[in-house]
């Protein structure tokens, strides 16, 4: 079996604990924490990541751009960028440009879009490490040209040639080279009332970049846009979407540009309607397996265990928690995780969701606290030092995210990108084998929790 790959906020290493790292079978099948004594620990399969970027590979007829927003959506940035430019994906697309020069300083060379900034943000940098950036408005315009001129009056000043005025530059007329040129995205809005360009003012801001074109300040290379309610593909909105997005190329068509990267689609789309494809797809949620169209047989590539910590039998009656909202109807064993909600264990889920243990399901009770969460053992018997799947693959009938999200009542992209800093990162350095069989008898613990 491979190691394991353990993060320690720094390089990657081999996991020292060799007992535990050769344990048969796949994460979470060891029954002991490592012996450091680390606490709650958060899986990455890279194996899982590569499979998902070569299904959404082969299922586009655009290039697909790996969106790694957020942290690569809880799953570290740099892996997801690295795992599926490996694998088929040709862009990678964060919102911020301080993202963005992150993964430039973590060695991802791929082209590069940033999408989500203020109007103050340091478009200079991104320049300089060839990030291309969105322009969702005509203030965000005026503020990428004001970056270009100020990069070249700098480039101007560090050499041994006179200092043109601004003017000049703008013109167009500065000597060939002195200057970097910025390749923009315009983002229209199309229909969602939060980013992009309004339609009213859509065909000035192409006048505009044109406009700046041709002073050789910018390159329009693209165009994008993102569609409100691509997660139901019946819905109306979806076609006034790809509508309002026809039109947008066509006008900066007809303001003399010529924008190669045309984007509308994001992973549910890419999925569902091949008529939002163009000539990029931007894939994110979907690279680490969240689809909420229910149309592709997605691999989720992160796994939440942690350790009980201790344990405890009661007597039928004992409150459990914060207000005391749960009491064992019967004598049961409690066991206790260290995890809550700084954690990014939903509050909202709180005597509604289930862990697993010892392949069985096993209910949280009481309220999920900051720190830690109670579930119910019930007859089972485990003890500290035993591990717990939080959430996983649901390939041992475990609890997935999508399931946590249900009983959290919002969506898996908020489980995923919620759990904090304090849960240690784990990353198999390999596809995990063959899940091992299931505990026999019942699949549920036999608990005092009345479900």
């Amino acid at each position: 079996m491979s190691p394991l790959l353990v993060s320690t906020g720094g390089a990657a290493a081999q996991c020292s604990d060799e007992a535990w790292c050769d344990a048969p079978g796949q994460f979470g099948t060891a029954t002991k924490a490592p012996a450091s004594g680390s606490g709650a620990q958060l899986v990455i399969d890279p194996a899982a990541i590569a499979a998902n970027t070569e299904l959404f590979v082969a299922r586009t007829r655009g290039r697909v751009m790996a969106v790694v927003k957020a942290d690569g959506f809880g799953h570290g940035a740099a892996l997801v960028a690295r795992t599926a430019l490996a694998h088929g994906a040709t862009w990678i697309g964060v919102t911020s440009i301080t993202e963005a020069l992150a993964l430039r300083e973590d060695g991802v060379s791929a082209p590069m879009l940033s999408w989500l900034n203020p109007i103050d943000a340091d478009f200079g940098s991104a320049l300089a490490r060839h990030i291309d950036i969105a322009v969702p408005s005509l203030a965000h315009l005026a503020a990428v040209e004001a970056a270009v001129t100020e990069s070249a009056m700098a480039g101007w000043a560090m050499s041994d040639s006179p200092v043109p005025g601004a003017d000049t530059i703008e013109s167009g007329t500065a000597t060939p080279g002195a200057h970097r040129v910025a390749r923009v995205h315009l983002y229209i809005d199309c229909g969602m009332a939060r980013d992009g360009e309004r339609a009213q003012a859509w065909r000035e801001l192409c006048r505009r970049a044109a406009a700046a074109q041709r002073r050789g300040v910018l390159r329009v290379v693209g165009v994008m846009g993102h569609l409100g309610c691509a997660d139901d593909p019946a819905d109306a909105c979806n076609a006034i979407g790809r509508r309002r997005f026809a039109w947008a190329v066509i006008v900066a068509r007809a303001c003399g540009l010529r924008p190669e990267h045309r984007h509308l689609a994001a992973t549910t789309a890419t999925l569902t309607d091949p008529f939002t494809h163009h000539t990029l797809c931007r894939i994110g949620a979907g690279l680490v397996g969240i689809d909420l169209s229910g149309t592709a047989r997605l691999r989720p590539a992160m796994t939440l265990r942690s350790p009980i910590v201790s344990v405890r039998d009661v007597p039928a009656g004992t409150p459990v928690g914060y207000g005391h909202s749960w009491r064992t109807p019967k004598a049961t064993r409690l066991g206790l995780i260290p995890v809550g909600y700084a954690d990014g264990i939903p509050r909202s889920a709180s005597n509604r969701a289930e862990v697993e243990v010892r392949g069985r399901r096993c209910p949280v009770v009481g309220r999920v606290s900051m720190d830690q969460t109670v579930i119910d053992l019930g007859s089972l018997g485990a003890g500290p030092g035993e591990w717990v799947t939080v959430f996983g693959t649901g390939e041992r009938g475990e609890p997935t995210v999508a399931d946590w999200a249900r009983w959290a009542g919002t969506i898996p992209h908020e489980i995923v990108t919620g759990i904090g800093e304090r849960v240690g990162r784990v990353v198999w350095s390999a596809a995990p084998a063959r899940a091992p069989e299931r505990a026999a008898g019942s699949s549920r613990c036999t608990t005092g929790a009345s479900r």
